[in-house]
């Protein structure tokens, strides 16, 4: 069987299989065109699954160990959501730092609030769930943007 001719946009990685950027930089723009967070295809043996936010970029082939993107997101984000005053989101949707677009945010960075206070809420199948604070302290860091999608356990507040 005779190697296959390696185009300029394909590369091997570190156990020899072709990496297509050309399909990474599609996959990357569609996230970006449909609003998703994560999409995953495999063909011929080749996994590629491109992710924004909190997840990793990952090229893996069958039987062959993940190789991590140097693209991917940084770990801090992960070690973010162990701080023991991490407000983290408990579902899946789009979160919003106020009540309504344009209007002033429940907290900002500095603001004190007290156990059950409303900080943010998240949008999950069209019902607005209001996210209170699980313990009084001081708003000290903001991690999301509003209208961000958010991933379940997902920090989206520091509260000390």
């Amino acid at each position: 069987m005779a190697p296959k001719d390696m185009s300029k946009d394909q590369s091997k990685d570190e156990d020899g299989s072709a990496v297509d950027k050309d399909l990474i930089r599609e996959l990357a723009k569609l996230l970006d065109e449909t609003g998703l967070t994560e999409i995953e295809i495999e063909r011929a043996g080749l996994r590629v699954r491109v992710g924004r936010g909190s997840t990793v970029a990952q090229v893996a082939v069958s039987g062959a160990p993940t190789a991590t993107s140097p693209f991917a997101a940084p770990a801090p984000l992960a070690d973010l959501a162990k701080h023991p005053g991490a407000v983290t989101s408990p579902m899946v949707g789009t979160a919003y730092i106020g009540p309504s677009p344009g209007a002033k945010p429940f907290v900002d960075v500095g603001s004190t609030v007290a156990a059950g206070d409303t900080l943010l809420i998240v949008e999950a199948m069209k019902t607005m769930n209001q996210i209170p604070a699980p313990r009084a302290g001081t708003v000290t860091k903001i991690m999301i943007e509003d209208g961000q999608p958010v991933e379940f356990g997902e920090p989206l507040m520091i509260i000390e």
